[in-house]
């Protein structure tokens, strides 16, 4: 099966960045949001990516001309209808996310694949939402989207292989590297990921390190793009917690305990660039 039109549920940041992945490469999508400030947002943000490659000589106004009418915008659920994939970008909550494919199963036909975009929740348990858990799949994207090559995916258990090699052949046109991972909470990348973070903070915790000092280390002596402290900022100190929640809740091994000093900045409010405060300050 050839994926022609995709329905991405959810236009933050994830959901808007696959939106014009998509798009880029000449596919129609859909993007649908429960609100429409989150809408206008997405579009604004996608013109904004546009712009930038437009302005380093990537594209060329035609080109952005066509990315941007292969995108339309809806509050109607039942547009997903109209598609033979679904790519869900919404909060990481799973009941949300059950709540969310089990109305999309009732709309779509039985040969339409969904894809969650979670990073860290069962692909096994959200596909037990519906009535197709052969069809079901993650597909995780690393932001910003425009920029990062990997696409993470994550076989549940039921997962064909036919649905498997669509939604691989998929990534593969959209420009992206392909890791393939096993149901297991955190997958590969955000259980390798979180594990570092967490002991960055328990090196500030327990005063091995400035924040600055570790960052660099990291980044000058393992050669990472970024220190661990100052991606855990940018991804949300919020949402590093919820993750690291989670696998501890799976896995039931300490490793995964989150360091209690991310825990009060979260109580604090502290959460990282989305506030202007987290490790480092943005104000």
């Amino acid at each position: 099966m050839n994926i022609e039109k995709v329905f991405v549920a959810g236009s933050g940041l994830m959901g808007s960045g696959i939106a014009h992945a998509v798009a880029f490469s000449n596919k129609k999508v859909i993007l649908y949001d429960i609100s429409e400030q989150a809408i206008e947002k997405a579009l604004k943000s996608i013109n904004k990516i546009l712009d930038k490659q437009l302005e380093k000589g990537i594209i060329s106004q035609d080109k952005k001309d066509n990315v941007l009418n292969n995108i339309e915008t809806t509050r109607d659920l039942l547009l997903a209808s109209s598609c033979n994939l679904v790519i869900e970008a919404i909060v990481e909550n799973i009941d949300l996310k059950k709540e969310l494919f089990s109305k999309l199963d009732n709309i779509c036909s039985s040969n339409v694949i969904f894809a969650s975009n979670t990073s860290s929740l069962p692909i096994t348990k959200l596909a037990r939402a519906t009535k197709r858990t052969d069809k079901f799949i993650g597909m995780h994207f690393f932001s910003p989207v425009d920029r990062m090559k990997l696409i993470e995916i994550i076989r549940g258990y039921d997962t064909s292989d036919e649905t498997f090699n669509i939604i691989k052949d998929f990534s593969l046109l959209l420009g992206k590297e392909v890791s393939t991972s096993k149901d297991y909470p955190g997958f590969i990348t955000t259980r390798l990921g979180l594990v570092l973070m967490n002991e960055a903070v328990f090196c500030l915790y327990e005063g091995v390190g400035t924040v600055e000092d570790i960052d660099k280390g990291m980044k000058l002596g393992y050669n990472h793009p970024i220190g661990p402290l100052a991606l855990a900022d940018a991804i949300g100190l919020d949402i590093c917690l919820s993750i690291l929640d989670i696998m501890y809740e799976e896995y039931k091994d300490p490793k995964y305990r989150a360091c209690p000093l991310l825990r009060q900045m979260v109580n604090a409010g502290h959460l990282g660039k989305k506030t202007g405060k987290g490790f480092y300050n943005y104000q």
